[in-house]
């Protein structure tokens, strides 16, 4: 029986005793064995060196300066959980800030005699006599105001934080639409 399959090539034998050569192919008569290789080599093609040990050398008019990167990126849904937590830190740091700035403001009118200038112009203005007259002072006092920003400030913590994660919901609702904000970020050199 003739085997009509044609000769193995090396690399699919396993071990063993190697079979008798017969006659080289025209390929193999006279150049060195290439194994086979998944990705060419940068001197030619197959592998084989090219002609003279011909080397690639970068072109001499190329780019020196670095090029910048930049990715396109779609913000697809912001987590309710995360936005309402940091809306919270946000509103709550805001709500401090309120008291300290009414603390101050309070501070600085009550130094500049605001509150007895007013509180004068209104006594002559309604006609009364000092000892039943309206004291704007004591009406507007420091704890006064105090109580009344922290009550503000704490409904705006509330109002805040429940309009951002309400907001979360919303963007969540309208990217599941049209595919959410898009981002172009750029590397910093």
């Amino acid at each position: 029986m003739t085997d009509t399959r044609g000769q193995t090539p090396p690399y699919d034998r396993f071990g063993g005793e190697q079979p008798p050569q017969h006659a080289p192919s025209p390929q193999q008569a006279g150049q060195p064995y290439h194994p086979p290789q998944a990705y060419p080599s940068p001197q030619g093609g197959g592998g084989v060196p090219q002609a003279g040990g011909a080397v690639r050398r970068p072109r001499t008019g190329a780019r020196t300066t670095p090029r910048t990167r930049k990715a396109r990126l779609r913000v697809a849904k912001a987590d309710p959980w995360s936005v309402m937590k940091v809306s919270f830190l946000l509103s709550i740091a805001l709500g401090i800030c309120t008291v300290i700035a009414a603390a101050v403001l309070w501070m600085v009118m009550d130094a500049m005699g605001v509150f007895s200038t007013v509180g004068g112009t209104i006594s002559e203005a309604t006609g009364s006599n000092e000892s039943n007259g309206f004291d704007l002072q004591s009406f507007l006092s420091l704890p006064r105001v105090l109580v009344f920003t922290s009550v503000i400030a704490v409904i705006d913590v509330v109002l805040a934080t429940a309009l951002a994660t309400l907001g979360a919901f919303i963007y969540n609702l309208s990217a599941g639409f049209v595919g959410g904000v898009e981002l172009t970020l750029a590397e910093d050199e």
